[in-house]
């Protein structure tokens, strides 16, 4: 499997430099990627084989690096970092492109972001996919003010919070700039209504490790919507589920539904 990092550009949004690529097939259907929370366009598609598997299929293949992350700019001003001004960022991107629709697919804090997207612009987004992420986006997702807490603490050895540890760590193995992380963190848990769920349209595909502690039932998001579909990767956590075969058999078969449909 080729997992190389594929050359990245960069546009300019909203005062920032945001970096992305774009990939596979120029003439394919455009799937605009969008990572989670503390990960980059690389970690959450490249490495774990999204890339090749929506480019080997035909498809055009762009993911965006979120502001604060990866090689994009990264402000240290939590409001910098609400959800819908990220989608604002996602939806600029296919501007810079010039492209007038896409599939959309984001994980986690990806997926929240997707849905502001879409609801801000339902006309230029053809689907969504909803990873690692469930009821979670109109319920929440649990505390996480102890994850901000622990990418600003001195040293890794002052966190005794588990998960906060295991971000800290991750955030520590990224090289990546911990007080943007935290101020996201802060900035980017804003809840989507439940009637503003029903009003996205599009065809949606929701999945969500059977292991995930996070995210929230993919069963009860997807009732809330009038053309989605839920489904279960089985024995996945919220780390693990991303490049699960079992996902990406299914974004393929929803993705040629789509087409069809």
């Amino acid at each position: 499997m080729n997992l190389n990092t594929p050359a990245f550009s960069s546009f300019t949004h909203d005062g920032l430099k945001l970096a992305f690529f774009d990939e596979g097939d120029p003439a394919g259907v455009p799937v605009l990627l969008i990572h989670g929370f503390a990960s980059t366009a690389n970690v959450n598609w490249v490495h774990p084989g999204w890339l090749k598997t929506l480019g080997d299929a035909g498809y055009r293949v762009i993911a965006i690096d979120n502001r604060g992350h990866g090689a994009s700019d990264k402000p240290h001003d939590a409001e910098a970092y609400r959800p819908w001004v990220m989608a604002g960022d996602a939806i600029a991107l296919l501007d810079h492109l010039g492209i007038p629709e896409a599939n959309v697919m984001g994980y986690s804090m990806g997926a929240r972001i997707s849905v502001f997207a879409a609801l801000a612009n339902p006309h230029r987004v053809r689907s969504l996919v909803l990873g690692g992420l469930g009821i979670g986006m109109t319920d929440g997702v649990g505390d996480w003010d102890p994850i901000a807490n622990a990418l600003l603490a001195p040293s890794l050895e002052d966190v005794t919070h588990d998960r906060g540890r295991m971000f800290r760590a991750f955030a520590e193995q990224t090289k990546s700039d911990r007080v943007a992380l935290a101020l996201c963190i802060r900035g980017s848990r804003d809840l989507v209504a439940r009637t503003d769920m029903g009003r996205l349209n599009m065809p949606t595909l929701i999945g969500v490790g059977t292991k995930d502690d996070i995210a929230g039932s993919p069963q009860a998001l997807a009732a809330l919507m009038p053309d989605a579909e839920a489904l279960d990767i089985p024995g996945r956590d919220h780390m693990l589920a991303v490049g699960d075969k079992v996902f990406k058999q299914a974004v393929l078969a929803f993705y040629a539904k789509v087409a069809s449909g």
